[in-house]
């Protein structure tokens, strides 16, 4: 059973096995906050109960780093538990929250040998509450702490969590330890990088960095990730610059990951580059 360990001061973190899951609290005066909730009512049981063993003090906030299932389906859990608190967003995290909700029940809907199919969809989707288009910041009482969508990258609505008297900053899936960063339909795989290079210019030499699955990171670490997202960037660019039709893109580009892992960045890439940036055939 995981524990939450404390990686700055009132700044603890779980690491769930299944998807490798990050939960994060912040303590402050007035209570805790919770960022992201895990996927299914089930498991949110579970860290509830985890909250209440580390007994840091009552959960009074939520956020969701962005809409996918599985940092918000733990919300309504949160709330039957713990009472009526804010559940935090960006303003575009809370309008496809329904819509990526939707996708992800019809998605388990059909696997039925799945283990966590029936916790999945027996799980009640709540919207946040308290949602913002570029930054905001929270008051925990004693500690401050801010919330800011650094640009376009995972999704279009992620937002940084970033602890400043802690040094710490979580970054959901814009940042992934456990595997790759996932590009999946609704990434932004030409703007991802710049957004990077934003939270990076909020970090310190000895920022704790959470991201959204597995191990806690450092800044060297997103600076390595970033320039991995930055190739696979520019070899898009130089790809279609040349005239390389879509189809072949992926077979002929050279690429810091799996090619299995990018066929939808590339496919995004060539939708979102400019027509300038395109070499086109003629016909």
């Amino acid at each position: 059973m995981p524990d939450f360990t404390e990686v700055a001061p009132r700044v603890w973190v779980a690491h769930y096995d299944w998807m490798h899951v990050n939960i994060t609290l912040i303590g402050g005066s007035d209570g805790l906050l919770m960022v992201d909730t895990h996927g299914s009512a089930a498991q949110a049981r579970i860290v509830a109960d985890d909250v209440r063993r580390l007994g840091a003090g009552p959960l009074t906030g939520l956020v969701n780093t962005h809409e996918h299932w599985d940092h918000h389906f733990g919300n309504a859990t949160m709330v039957e538990q713990f009472g009526e608190m804010p559940i935090h967003a960006t303003d575009w995290a809370r309008d496809h929250v329904e819509e990526s909700a939707r996708h992800t029940f019809e998605m388990y809907d059909g696997q039925a040998d799945h283990p966590h199919r029936d916790d999945i969809l027996a799980t009640e989707v709540l919207l946040p509450t308290h949602t913002f288009s570029s930054a905001v910041q929270l008051d925990l009482g004693d500690r401050a702490v801010e919330l800011i969508h650094p640009g376009r990258g995972h999704t279009a609505g992620d937002l940084v969590v970033r602890v400043p008297d802690a040094d710490v900053l979580l970054g959901g899936d814009l940042i992934e330890e456990s595997d790759p960063p996932f590009i999946g339909d609704d990434s932004w795989p030409m703007e991802w990088p710049l957004t990077i290079d934003l939270v990076l210019g909020l970090m310190t030499d000895r920022t704790v960095v959470v991201p959204g699955h597995g191990q806690v990171v450092d800044k060297d670490f997103v600076q390595d990730q970033r320039v991995e997202l930055g190739i696979i960037a520019e070899t898009i660019r130089d790809l279609a610059s040349r005239g390389v039709p879509q189809s072949q893109a992926l077979a002929e580009g050279e690429w810091p990951w799996e090619r299995e892992r990018l066929a939808s960045a590339v496919r995004l890439g060539y939708e979102h580059l400019p027509r300038s940036q395109k070499r086109l055939p003629l016909v």
